[in-house]
């Protein structure tokens, strides 16, 4: 089963994303962790990212793509794959449905969680706090919502003509997300 989880930075599929990979013995593919390993090794596409990140740009689809089809060429991890903010544009869209069939492989469910800005705001300043996380600067995270949302309209488009597109409001409290998504995802 590969499912693809999508919403706005603070939205909470990360912790939906850890919820599924226990519930399908299944692999959480972050992209946002995935950059920020090669910002940790310091590696050349790690300082792209961190310029990219710092300016409240996303990273080039290509630099996502390259990082996606390893894993996704990984026999272990087939069809128990869970995409935690990605595809975030139409290319990473189309690329990966690319990818997913060469490798005959589908995606079951794409979970939309739909958050306003002032509820992300609330979880963004909590998340701080908590985990420090350094990416996590208001003014960046503000921008990065308003990029979010202006460049996955036409993903948004894409995914939700298909039958197994599902909108949840992201609002709502963790546990409630995480029954609406155990409606659809049954094991």
């Amino acid at each position: 089963m590969n499912i693809i989880l999508f919403g706005p930075p603070g939205a909470g599929k990360g912790t939906q994303a850890k919820y599924l990979v226990k519930k399908i013995n299944g692999f959480q593919i972050s992209t946002g962790e995935m950059l920020r390993n090669e910002i940790k090794k310091d590696t050349d596409i790690g300082k792209i990212i961190i310029n990219d990140m710092n300016d409240g740009k996303f990273v080039s689809d290509e630099i996502v793509n390259k990082l996606i089809e390893t894993v996704i060429s990984d026999p272990q991890k087939k069809n128990k794959l869970i995409f935690d903010g990605y595809p975030r544009s139409l290319s990473q869209a189309k690329n990966l449905d690319l990818l997913l069939n060469e490798s005959n492989q589908k995606i079951d469910f794409i979970f939309f969680l739909n958050v306003n800005k002032e509820t992300i705001i609330r979880r963004i300043e909590k998340r701080k706090v908590i985990e420090k996380r350094s990416d996590d600067d208001l003014k960046t995270i503000l921008r990065r919502y308003d990029t979010y949302m202006e460049t996955t309209k036409p993903v948004l488009d894409f995914y939700s003509k298909k039958a197994n597109f599902h909108e949840i409001d992201g609002s709502y409290e963790i546990d409630q997300i995480t029954k609406k998504i155990d409606t659809f995802v049954r094991v």
